[in-house]
């Protein structure tokens, strides 16, 4: 007797790990503290799936309860302090604290993801306007001056073929043409420095210069300020002297048997 065929499995159906993530990231900085049916909602999943997600989240330290709702626990925090990422954000801290005192403007810490930027500090001017950017979160590079340092440093012939196109805007300033946005990234790694002109967010100004090891930005630093304002005299001079410190101290943190730390062979 024939056996009957087999069911094909959903290729499609999502996996329990995706649905965890999927809860995660519906935490932001914005909703900081959600309740089950908010959580529900924002990953698109049953309350049911939710709730047992959020049990099994909670023992392993990823979430913790909050009077009636659910945050992030402090175990994530811990395993975004141990990567590589989070070594280098640790080094040019002090060097981007030394930064902000000076300028009195804020100061960001990013590394590219990809076409995104993904920032890894920031230190906000006493008086800074309510920006855009936070911790961990990420914008489209071709819209920011520090993603633009760090794209600068990848090879410009591949990235022309490999960026999309039409590419991502914030704005109307945003720059959306491939082959415009390569030409300006030219410029950029001839001159070491990239700039935005409300490209991200309307009225406000980024210089920003790459951290430079090897020829390959493994990070980028930037200044943003109100865009009716000019630039602090000798700030591009502030910027490379922060790139520069920050490199020295990461390469003497690799050559401690950290090498392969790095994202690319020395």
């Amino acid at each position: 007797m024939a056996q009957a065929p087999s069911k094909a499995p959903e290729a499609d159906t999502p996996s329990i790990l995706t649905k965890a993530f999927d809860l995660l990231r519906a935490f932001n900085p914005h909703e900081r503290v959600m309740t089950l049916s908010e959580l529900a909602r924002a990953a698109d999943l049953p309350k049911s799936t939710v709730h047992r997600l959020l049990a099994r989240l909670v023992d392993l330290g990823m979430v913790e309860h909050h009077r009636s709702g659910y945050k992030i626990g402090l175990g994530m925090l811990q395993l975004g302090a141990s990567t590589p990422a989070g070594y280098m954000r640790d080094l040019a801290l002090p060097h981007l604290a030394q930064l902000h005192r000076w300028s009195e403007l804020t100061v960001h810490f990013a590394v590219l993801r990809q076409f995104d930027v993904v920032y890894l500090e920031k230190l906000a001017g006493r008086d800074s306007r309510a920006s855009i950017t936070s911790i961990g979160g990420r914008l489209p590079a071709n819209c920011t001056a520090i993603g633009k340092a760090l794209l600068a440093h990848e090879d410009l012939d591949d990235l022309a073929d490999f960026l999309p196109s039409p590419l991502p805007g914030m704005t109307s300033r945003s720059i959306t043409g491939v082959d415009t946005l390569i030409s300006e990234l030219r410029k950029v790694r001839d001159e070491g420095i990239a700039h935005e002109n409300g490209e991200a967010q309307p009225g406000l100004t980024c210089i920003a210069a790459p951290v430079l090891m090897n020829g390959f930005a493994i990070g980028a630093v930037s200044v943003g300020y109100p865009a009716e304002l000019p630039a602090p005299r000798r700030l591009e001079e502030a910027l490379h002297v922060t790139t520069t410190r920050i490199v020295a101290d990461v390469d003497d943190g690799l050559a401690s048997g950290r090498e392969h730390w790095f994202p690319r062979e020395l």
